[in-house]
């Protein structure tokens, strides 16, 4: 029930790709020479849709290797040495009973927790919200692409990727990507309440054969186990936890914690965490963004993180100096008059035309 596929969607360049928040009012995607915005109507990126299923698989696949959690990676024939994710999309086919010859109904699931039973994935799905199961053609499966480019921007691992880079600091941006890789870094496990780990026999998930020999390296407390009595509560909410019902362990956080599958959220934005990769920092689980965020702050202008020590602050946000412009003119704003409405920074003139 559980299969590896990948298929090709919208390419990353996506130049005149309409975009989903304006519905039409925009021309299609014009992009930036370094915002992750659209000229036309300075949507997002994610708002354009503009990622493929290959290029998801691609950048979780460079994500999670060299990490413990490599082993969900494979590396592509012919290729040229890059890894992809493992990524397992689940196909459900149900029959129609009717009195003429038997049909199917066909859900495709674009991503469902590994290493499942069918059973217990579908069970899985039904404790999400359905408006965020990644059902392929709804707005469940837009949303959790949306999520990938928000909550782990390629920028955010890959150096090529970023235009905010000055001299000297792409070894400090890669030291950078290898601590959180060995420190942080992790892929939720879903299973029945004390069966995570090395707490079940059978139906081992990949996640358990990723830590077998040697626990990560901060574990506070994973090796540690549920107490006998069987009573289990979500770390979240602090509901009690049924024990037929499957739930998110989180191998950094310690099997002696589980959420609820909806429950398992970033402790900074409380949105979903896209398939099931945290950053655990603090006691608490975090969405890629939010975890770097909270170590280097990132520009507003590229939405990069910010390597250099001299930068321009202002109202707690921050800027590469030679990003801190306008968003409408691309007037340089240093030591100049400026006004900052909804994080959108403009010069007096822009400002003033906007208001006329």
């Amino acid at each position: 029930p559980v299969l590896f596929q990948m298929s090709v969607s919208q390419p990353q360049s996506g130049r005149g790709v309409p975009c989903l928040r304006c519905r039409g009012t925009c021309t299609g995607f014009e992009p930036h020479p370094w915002r992750k915005i659209c000229r036309s109507c300075k949507c997002t990126q994610e708002d354009h849709s503009l990622s493929s299923d290959v290029e998801d698989d691609r950048k979780i696949g460079r994500l999670l290797s060299g990490s413990q959690y490599a082993t969900l990676t494979a590396r592509v024939k012919g290729g040229d040495g890059a890894r992809v994710y493992k990524r397992n999309r689940m196909i459900v086919t149900n029959p129609i009973v009717s009195r003429k010859d038997p049909t199917f109904d066909t859900i495709t699931y674009e991503w469902a927790p590994p290493g499942l039973t069918q059973k217990l994935a579908m069970q899985y799905m039904e404790l999400i919200p359905k408006e965020m199961q990644p059902v392929a053609g709804t707005d469940g499966a837009y949303y959790r692409r949306r999520q990938l480019m928000r909550q782990l921007p390629l920028y955010d691992q890959d150096p090529s990727q970023c235009r905010g880079l000055a001299e000297g600091e792409l070894k400090l941006m890669e030291d950078f990507v290898k601590k959180y890789k060995a420190e942080a870094l992790g892929v939720g496990e879903v299973a029945l309440p004390g069966q995570a780990g090395g707490g079940k026999e059978e139906g081992k998930t990949q996640e358990k054969t990723i830590t077998a020999g040697k626990p990560p390296e901060a574990t506070n407390g994973a090796l540690e186990r549920a107490p006998a009595g069987g009573h289990y509560r979500c770390e979240a909410c602090k509901q009690a936890v049924p024990g037929d019902c499957p739930v998110v362990y989180a191998d950094r956080a310690g099997y002696t914690r589980q959420w609820h599958p909806a429950c398992f959220v970033c402790c900074r934005c409380s949105e979903p965490l896209v398939d099931l990769i945290y950053f655990w920092k603090s006691g608490a689980a975090w969405c890629g963004r939010h975890y770097c965020e909270s170590l280097r702050p990132r520009c507003a202008g590229c939405d990069e993180i910010i390597f250099s020590e001299d930068y321009q602050q202002a109202e707690g946000m921050a800027w590469h100096k030679k990003h801190f412009a306008c968003l409408e003119c691309e007037t340089l704003l240093m030591g100049k008059p400026f006004t900052l409405a909804n994080t959108s920074l403009l010069c007096t003139t822009c400002s003033k035309s906007k208001h006329l």
